[in-house]
């Protein structure tokens, strides 16, 4: 089961939060089908819209890739495609209003397509970059001009002057405001090497296309917009697309970890867990709580390894990023225990598709879990979509669920999440703080905002993969006691997980941990594709042989015992992190 609610502390999402889970336990349990695997988790955009998903078990060349970035200071600007008009304007906030009385004087937001200028412009566009001259390129979508030139010179470290006088437009007397917000559709800007301006605009002349040099790059990092010779805008490139807002760090790490544990989302589910029955019918291997559900295949020494797993919030900053995501955890969190990927059935939920934003969320999510399904060979065989979910006041984050199922061939050498032996190492598969890491969207942003926030992590689905990989054989190998993937609360709360499951504390180490920079990210950031896992001693030097074998960074990072987690100057004792993490829920319940 996924379960998705509002924050917990309001007395009708407790009361919905309770009646689901007695709900679902009690037809379960009547039933006789265990419930042995899921997730549950809080935010304010399901208050309205709790979300209930249920799983039943019975091509581009890497040299043909165009970004989107203005580069080459004097390199010139060009729209091609479709002239702009009054169409779409400030479509992007309109997407997001419900439509009433008044919707027919608002036709001017909504963008008027033409799929065979689509067409043309594909195959334009598709012919003018085979020329090589084209150096960056996007195309308009939400806030057309404005975005798409902020954007492109952002991601080039540049800026842009553009002369709105020289703008293809299909109407007379277009104000400044509405060229430059208008959504018209079948529009590009491209950024051409100087002096090739003529055989790329003859391209898109060629399939009756507008192809016109309005501006220029430029090396100031602002975007300026001219009329008649007069500036009237002229802002930084950036700061248009700047990301999260500054974190701050904790004044103490320990207590910072505590808290973390204690959020619901976080927080151990046992007190939903415990009421359903699990062990019916005898196959179940590994109960909730751990990465993935594993059942055995009596008769065989074969076991079925079962997961759920979607973060709302990744979706919401980057649904396509985020569906990858999805998938990808799901995957991962079979290798922990010791199964490869065999099938997916999705659960997809979105709000109301009539709107342009949750079809583009809808469509952008759905890519990227078909990708990333190819990608791990995992088909979707099942599946359903639930659409319009929202109120008047917001629509769920866009929550498209993975459950997915994967094979096991030998369920003696499964492994659980909680640390074994004292003396025993903890070793880190995957990178502690890779590159273009941060804590947008991570629990620890949320709980110090109090919002949500951006980018989501990057996936880079070929390491993930080799990561799998990885463990998939050190499993078979015998060398691991134990796994836990990293996910909500990063290193730090998979560790305390590692030590609550297990019983015993670990004494860790980050080397150089002693700033924002280097504290904050590696301990609570949740960059993706990465797994700590605990070996004996002996095994340790073979451990991480073999991930750097393969190309997967490791690091070793202290010793299993005693009573208590240390990650250098975050430090909680054992008694403290179960107080948190295993009464969280049930006190919010009692209240």
């Amino acid at each position: 089961n996924s379960l998705r609610f509002g924050e917990l502390d309001d007395p009708h999402v407790r009361w919905l939060f309770e009646g689901v889970v007695a709900g679902i336990g009690g037809y379960g349990n009547c039933v006789g089908v265990p419930t042995v695997a899921g997730e549950v988790y809080f935010d304010n955009s399901y208050k309205e819209n709790c979300l209930v998903n249920a799983m039943n078990v019975g091509l581009i060349n890497l040299k043909d890739i165009a970004l989107a970035a203005a580069k080459g200071v004097g390199n010139p600007v060009m729209i091609v495609g479709s002239k702009t008009g009054r169409d779409g304007i400030a479509g992007a906030s309109f997407a997001s209003v419900e439509l009433g009385p008044d919707s027919e004087a608002r036709r001017p937001n909504v963008q008027m397509g033409d799929p065979f200028t689509e067409k043309l412009l594909i195959e334009a566009t598709i012919e003018a970059l085979a020329t090589g001259h084209i150096t960056g390129i996007q195309d308009m979508g939400a806030a057309g001009i404005t975005c798409s030139t902020c954007e492109t010179a952002a991601k080039g470290s540049t800026g842009m002057e553009v002369d709105l006088d020289l703008i293809p437009v299909r109407e007379t007397g277009m104000t400044p405001f509405e060229i430059l917000l208008s959504e018209s559709q079948e529009r590009m800007l491209c950024i051409i090497d100087k002096g090739n301006e003529e055989e790329v605009g003859s391209v898109f002349t060629k399939w009756g296309l507008n192809a016109v040099v309005v501006g220029t790059v430029t090396d100031t990092g602002q975007i300026v917009f001219r009329e008649h010779g007069k500036i009237v805008v002229d802002v930084p490139a950036k700061i248009r697309i700047a990301g999260p807002p500054s974190i701050p760090e904790p004044d103490d790490y320990g207590a910072a970890l505590l808290d973390l544990l204690a959020r619901p989302t976080i927080a151990s589910k046992r007190w939903v867990w415990e009421q359903y029955d699990h062990q019916i019918l005898t196959n179940t291997v590994i109960l909730p709580g751990g990465d993935a559900a594993l059942m055995r295949v009596k008769g065989t020494t074969k076991g079925l390894g079962i997961t759920t797993d979607c973060n709302g919030l990744y979706c919401y900053v980057d649904p396509y990023r985020g569906g990858k995501i999805a998938v990808a955890e799901a995957a991962r969190n079979l290798a922990c225990v010791g199964a490869r990927p065999m099938g997916v059935t999705d659960c997809l939920n979105f709000g109301n598709p009539e709107k342009s934003d949750v079809a583009w969320q809808f469509s952008e999510a759905v890519r990227g879990i078909a990708e990333a399904c190819e990608f791990f060979n995992a088909p979707v065989i099942s599946g359903n979509v639930s659409f319009y979910n929202e109120s008047p006041v917001a629509a769920v984050y866009p929550t498209p669920v993975i459950g997915m199922l994967g094979l096991m061939e030998d369920i003696d050498k499964r492994v659980e999440v909680g640390f074994k032996a004292s003396g025993d190492t903890v070793i880190l598969l995957g990178d502690l703080a890779p590159k273009g890491a941060s804590l947008g969207a991570s629990e620890y942003a949320r709980m110090k905002l109090g919002e949500p926030t951006g980018p989501c992590p990057e996936i880079d689905l070929t390491v993930e993969k080799r990561l799998h990989d990885l463990m998939l054989g050190l499993i078979e190998s015998g060398l691991l006691q134990s796994a836990h993937d990293l996910s909500e609360g990063g290193l730090a709360v998979a560790a305390a997980e590692c030590c609550l499951k297990g019983g015993i504390g670990a004494s860790l180490e980050l080397e150089g941990a002693d700033s924002m920079t280097e504290t904050v990210m590696p301990l609570f950031n949740e960059a993706q594709s990465r797994i700590l896992v605990s070996c004996t001693a002996g095994s340790a030097a073979s451990v991480v042989r073999r991930a750097i074998e393969v190309g997967v960074p490791a690091a070793i990072l202290g010793t299993v015992g005693g009573d208590a987690l240390a990650i250098g100057s975050c430090k909680a004792t054992l008694a403290e992190m179960s107080e948190a993490y295993e009464g969280s829920i049930p006190r919010i319940m009692n209240s």
